[in-house]
């Protein structure tokens, strides 16, 4: 069994990225979402659809919403931003689950996310000690399945997303509205608004950065993302009205409070 639970017997050269590829076909993910499209559908209970990267499923997704499911979908920035064709063979560093896929499925997420089938973009971030990576052997099938990558997620869904045509608008849409609205958080973030906390970014959307190991901030540098220019460049982010990040100074201490959803009061 591999770090994401895999089974299948492997023969190929577990070094090649189309080996781990192959492991974690389409069709498993598809048959899972189905599942949940016609639970959704027949119970009418709110379900979510994380970090989606087989685009085959994005039809039926729609035509479950269209027939009334509360069912809601996101995905993440490795399946807009890397393709399969480009994983170097022994590179783990890209290794996630769901997997990273072809060039061709990448625009058909995408297409999704103009048609409003895909609502969110989210990080999906998973960082892991560097041994767990196996980087010594380059084997996929045993490296931890995970990315690093919360830092840089502005920025690396605003370079593509420039490059196909969307605006700020639709950044701000699928990066804080929607997601604040899944976790009931509307009522006080997502959208800058009287009344709400003052949450909000300075950025340059037209300055670029290349990722370099010395700007990355968790503690775990390892990311298939090193060396990548990136347009949109964060220069300060405030919480609640106070910066808790600016760019090239040290990070002030935690301020961060828990969120907790007055579930009870509404059943």
């Amino acid at each position: 069994m591999d770090a994401c639970g895999c089974t299948r017997s492997v023969q190929s050269d577990v070094t090649q990225y189309e080996t781990f590829l192959q492991s974690r076909p389409k069709e498993w993910e598809n048959d899972a979402i189905k599942l949940v499209c016609k639970l959704c559908l027949l119970y009418k209970v709110r379900c979510h659809i994380v970090h989606l990267s087989s685009s085959e499923v994005v039809p039926l997704i729609q035509h479950a919403q269209e027939e009334g499911a509360p069912l809601t979908v996101e995905t993440c920035n490795h399946y807009l931003t890397l393709v399969s064709e480009k994983v170097p063979d022994g590179a783990t560093e890209y290794k996630c689950c769901p997997p990273i896929r072809e060039q061709v499925n990448q625009d058909l997420l995408w297409e999704a996310i103009r048609s409003d089938a895909i609502e969110m973009v989210v990080s999906d971030h998973s960082p892991c000690l560097p041994e767990m990576k196996n980087l010594d052997t380059g084997d996929f099938m045993t490296a931890w399945g995970g990315i690093s990558s919360l830092q840089f997620g502005l920025s690396l869904f605003w370079s593509e997303a420039k490059e196909r045509g969307f605006d700020v608008q639709t950044l701000v849409r699928l990066l804080c509205k929607n997601t604040a609205k899944l976790c009931q958080l509307d009522d006080r973030k997502g959208t800058l608004k009287v009344g709400k906390q003052a949450d909000f970014v300075i950025w340059d959307p037209e300055e670029k950065q290349t990722v370099e190991v010395p700007m990355i901030e968790h503690r775990h540098k390892l990311t298939p993302y090193l060396s990548r220019t990136l347009s949109g460049v964060v220069h300060r982010t405030v919480v609640r009205g106070r910066t808790v990040y600016e760019r090239n100074k040290p990070l002030p201490p935690p301020s961060g409070q828990p969120i907790l959803l007055e579930v009870a009061s509404k059943l």
